[in-house]
């Protein structure tokens, strides 16, 4: 692979650094550039692949140097940590993103459910039984749907997402359980973990 850029580009490349030409000790950075390039013409000859990076900024850049070298992006490439978590003890300092669930009924009210985490079937079947949850469920997973290949296209390679709720034991832990199948489903590597089950 051979990298090169227009003389206007690499001229402006050079003054917005403000750094010298390797080869310009008695010489403009033009001539510089004129001298550097009939000095590697033999090895420009020998690329496979020439890039001009003009215009490319250095994002651009590197996604085009991975996709020839590494192939497609794929949704393996980016391992994602999904996390339950209650607020009385802080928000996950690991967290890149953070979703509140404490707007749905608390099953720690119930009874027979105060001893048992979201994880339990009858927990986790009385949380999706309200309407709010099946559609936040639905506008979060659409929401990683649209997020999940720009981070992948930044070089994301890891990224925890966390559901918090009061203590950390039935609505953030049956919402970590369901975006966890959800994104295994849809091709996705990920770890779950409950930080603040049991208690």
């Amino acid at each position: 692979m051979f990298l090169e850029a227009a003389d206007d580009m690499l001229v402006r490349r050079y003054s917005e650094t403000r750094r010298p030409h390797p080869l310009g000790k008695d010489a403009t950075v033009a001539q510089s550039i004129q001298s550097e390039r009939n000095t590697l013409s033999s090895i420009r000859g020998l690329a496979d692949l020439k890039i001009d990076t003009s215009k490319f900024t250095a994002h651009q850049l590197r996604d085009i140097v991975k996709e020839k070298f590494e192939g497609p992006r794929d949704n393996s490439r980016i391992m994602i940590q999904v996390t339950s978590f209650g607020f009385r003890n802080g928000i996950p300092s690991d967290s890149d993103l953070v979703f509140d669930v404490r707007f749905l009924p608390n099953p720690n009210y119930i009874p027979e459910f105060k001893p048992l985490t979201g994880r339990h079937p009858s927990v986790a079947r009385y949380i999706r039984g309200f309407p709010q949850t099946r559609e936040f469920i639905e506008r979060i997973s659409d929401l990683l749907q649209y997020l999940l290949p720009h981070y992948i296209r930044e070089g994301k390679s890891y990224l925890t997402i966390s559901f918090g709720c009061t203590g950390g034991q039935h609505r953030s832990v049956m919402m970590a359980d369901e975006f966890c199948k959800r994104l295994a489903k849809s091709g996705y590597k990920v770890k779950e973990s409950h930080r603040d089950m049991p208690r």
